[in-house]
């Protein structure tokens, strides 16, 4: 079924288009083949020329199926299956003597305006529907005088055709419409994924729900910035490809760290990497967790060296204290954070020795209770000044940093 919807689609078709493609073979291919029940009765009933309409039909649409496999002419091939889903059952019904007799066939008319709508779009259906509902008033108009000469057709004959035109048309709408909701939620599904890899769950609900300005103020984060020392001139000896496979690696092991202690990635500059926690929900443990990643970022940078057989070390920076965080950009937009806080930790990440995680005092302040602190005097930094830093070197009761990490949201309190 899959391998039959796909014939017309090209690698270069966008989503919506890829999914209007195989609604429409589908549907094309389906309503030929129930086509033979009204093809077989009436040629058995001696109707020939009633029999040759749906038979035309299924001609023609394996001709537009072939073609449009061929040529993967869309266009064409909407344009006469609209237009044959519309103009053949009315001929069909006229053919047999109006609505009694042909049991109302002309509902399958019915299936153009909606296939307008699901291929075309809401706006160009409208003329589609319009000709459906003139066709029928037409059809109404001429019904006695149809009626008048109508062929004798069994009672159990039309009987069951009542039946199988309601069933029919009701039963390829519902089909249709199934696999195109179906095919949609799944791009749906696949473009929230995409959201949420740009941005936080509750800033994207938020920004699909929200016109304007999306800015919080946060009184409590802790903000961190790592990079890998040395790491412009080794991208000068590499290879391109082997650059980013070796950022894709190293990274790619800090996202499942951040994931795993429950803080948010902001974004990555060149070498440079940068998490948060505390934002976008207020949580009270903001510094420990950042401090446990910041723990176990290092061991996982030195395994990724080593797999890569280029030795490397990272510096840490991170500082603890307000910001202002919201989304930015009309196209391509990111969800950042700004002010003192995020300026001082990427200074510490400046300054920081390699192979080092290198704490502002507000930081240390934080955390000295529960990990090792230990100070490095006072240095002067780009931009601030003489500044007392410190260096964290581990927990204190010695215990290894969990993989998973708990979460404390102090709206939870």
């Amino acid at each position: 079924m899959q391998r039959l919807a796909r014939i017309g689609v090209l690698p270069s078709d966008s989503d919506e288009l890829r999914v209007r493609k195989e609604v429409l073979t589908l549907s094309s291919v389906l309503m030929a083949s129930l086509a033979c029940v009204w093809v077989a009765t009436y040629a058995i009933l001696g109707l020939w020329l009633s029999a040759a309409i749906p038979f035309v039909y299924q001609l023609a649409t394996a001709a537009s199926v072939y073609t449009f496999a061929r040529t993967r002419h869309y266009l064409l091939f909407r344009r006469s299956q609209l237009w044959m889903s519309l103009v053949l059952p009315f001929a069909l019904q006229w053919s047999l003597g109006g609505f009694a007799t042909s049991s109302a066939v002309a509902l399958w008319a019915f299936t153009s305006p909606l296939g307008a709508l699901l291929f075309v779009g809401a706006r160009q259906a409208v003329p589609w529907f319009v000709a459906f509902m003139a066709l029928v008033g037409v059809s109404v108009s001429i019904d006695p005088a149809l009626a008048a000469g109508a062929p004798d057709i069994p009672n159990g004959v039309e009987l069951a055709f009542f039946g199988l035109n309601v069933l029919g048309v009701t039963t390829t709408a519902y089909v249709l419409l199934q696999y195109f909701v179906r095919e949609r939620d799944k791009e749906q599904a696949r473009s929230e994924a995409l959201l949420l890899n740009v941005l936080p769950a509750p800033v994207a609900d938020r920004l699909k729900r929200e016109e304007g300005v999306i800015a919080d103020s946060h009184a409590e984060v802790t903000v961190l910035f790592a990079d890998i020392v040395g790491f412009t001139p080794l991208a000068e000896r590499l290879p391109p490809s082997e650059v980013v496979a070796l950022l894709d690696r190293v990274f790619g092991s800090w996202d499942g760290l951040a994931l795993s202690h429950g803080v948010e990635k902001i974004k990555t500059i060149g070498d440079a990497y940068m998490v948060a926690a505390g934002i976008p929900i207020a949580r009270d443990d903001h510094a420990e967790a950042i401090a446990d990643m910041a723990l176990a970022m290092r061991p996982a940078a030195e395994r990724c060296a080593a797999e890569a057989g280029l030795p490397f070390e990272v510096r840490i920076g991170i500082d603890t204290g307000p910001v202002v965080a919201g989304v930015i950009g009309r196209a391509k937009f990111i969800y950042d954070l700004w002010g003192d806080t995020v300026n001082t930790a990427s200074r510490m990440e400046l300054h920081a020795r390699p192979g080092t995680i290198q704490l502002s005092e507000r930081a240390s302040e934080r955390l000295r209770h529960e990990y090792e602190v230990q100070s490095r005097g006072t240095i002067d930094v780009k931009g601030k000044g003489p500044m007392p830093v410190y260096l964290l070197i581990g927990r204190r009761d010695g215990s290894a940093v969990p993989a998973t990490a708990g979460f404390r949201s102090s709206a939870n309190q």
